[in-house]
């Protein structure tokens, strides 16, 4: 097997969270084909735990502590240098020498970079000959454009600025590697249009979903109580874009809804919820779980699954993953980017509190208690697999 490297900006395991089940997947699908090396950063002392799992199908590896306190007050020095925040966050001389010295030791034919800020480590290897990829998976500039738009004062300011700062690194990043990679047709157009690089250098590799894993037809004990009626979001929520739309469902949608359904509960489940998100729990039928040990029952008993994205990028793993699941799904048009569908998929498209109102209660209304949307699991499974997303993958790596 030919040797090659890959950089992720966080420890692509246990793959519990977009980037880690993207990165995830695409390691072992590059595994298959490559000796990797893998190269990555933990930030959460708990996954220190996976270290073993990820080692035992990988080359050289090198697993390095990041303090989020003291990478937040590095990001501060690209305000002195003018830089973008994100790249000196990432930034250590310990994985800039591992990653020198493994390159020595080894016949690196190909670099692959998850994200823009594990770019930064593979700028010397650009004139050995190895092929350079860089994944973007979505383009964090144009996230942090949003992000602005949404802001006021000072944050607005900071946002807008690393908007700017990471655009032009984008774009330097892509110039100088042989091939970029995003996660939709949407999003590379996006991409070409703001850094003007050539078409032919960008490549669209999308998301998939394990739909073995995520299968309504296995067995699960239904975690909510007999006599309500559920409607979930799953996902991250330290991740600002999750915080800001359950906060909205809740406070604008959520007791108009309840008003005429009192049997109706929202869950909110997804790890390290802060204190704007706890404050919610217990609030007329809301409640945040924090860290569950498997979100499938969650899903499966649901009678719908909401992705009220107002801030996105890319394609969301959370809409596939109720697809998978043959769940009834209402979001927004920002959280179905990337993600063509048909009109029998059970796919409502929200976007005004008016029109959430009364797709939810239309929702609610169901005599149907355990409705099924088989066509939204047949899409996904047609149409969104790992496997062929790490063939796609494969193939820029090499250069077909």
């Amino acid at each position: 097997m030919k040797d090659l490297l890959y950089l992720t900006h966080r420890i692509p395991y246990p793959p519990n969270k977009g980037d880690k089940i993207r990165s995830y997947h695409f390691l072992r699908g590059m595994a298959e084909r490559w000796n990797v090396h893998l190269g990555t950063f933990i930030d959460e002392p708990g996954d220190w735990q996976y270290v073993s799992v990820l080692e035992e199908f990988c080359g050289e590896t090198k697993f390095i502590g990041l303090n989020p306190s003291m990478a937040k007050l590095r990001a501060l020095t690209g305000l002195l240098n003018n830089t973008s925040l994100t790249m000196p966050y990432y930034a250590s001389n310990v994985m800039k020498q591992w990653v020198r010295e493994t390159a020595e030791k080894n016949d690196i034919q190909s670099v692959v970079a998850y994200s823009s800020s594990m770019a930064q480590y593979v700028a010397p290897l650009t004139a050995t000959g190895a092929r350079t990829v860089v994944d973007f998976c979505d383009m964090d500039s144009d996230k942090w454009r949003q992000y602005s738009e949404r802001s006021a004062g000072v944050k607005r300011w900071i946002y807008g600025r690393e908007a700017r700062k990471l655009c032009r690194e984008e774009t330097a990043i892509a110039s100088q590697f042989d091939a970029s990679v995003l996660i939709s047709d949407d999003e590379a157009s996006i991409f070409h249009e703001q850094t003007d690089i050539p078409s032919s250098k960008i490549h669209t590799v999308r998301n998939g979903v394990d739909t073995g894993y995520f299968d309504p037809e296995l067995t699960y004990i239904n975690p909510y109580a007999s006599n309500c009626k559920a409607i979930v979001f799953v996902g991250a929520m330290d991740y600002w874009p999750n915080v800001d739309a359950v906060s909205w469902i809740v406070k604008e949608i959520f007791p108009s809804v309840r008003a005429k359904n009192p049997d109706i509960v929202f869950y909110i489940v997804g790890s390290n919820p802060g204190r704007e998100i706890q404050n919610l729990h217990n609030n007329q039928g809301v409640t945040v779980t924090g860290t569950v040990e498997d979100v499938r029952p969650y899903l499966r008993f649901a009678r719908c699954v909401v992705a009220p994205l107002r801030v996105a990028r890319g394609v969301q793993n959370k809409v596939l993953e109720a697809m998978a699941m043959a769940r009834p799904v209402v979001a927004t048009t920002m959280a179905l980017e990337g993600i063509s569908f048909d009109t029998d998929s059970g796919i409502r498209v929200c976007d005004t509190d008016q029109s959430w109102i009364n797709e939810l209660q239309a929702v609610l209304r169901d005599d149907e208690a355990d409705r099924s949307e088989p066509g939204a699991r047949r899409h996904v499974t047609d149409n969104f697999s790992w496997e062929a997303s790490a063939r796609s993958l494969a193939k820029v790596v090499t250069g077909i």
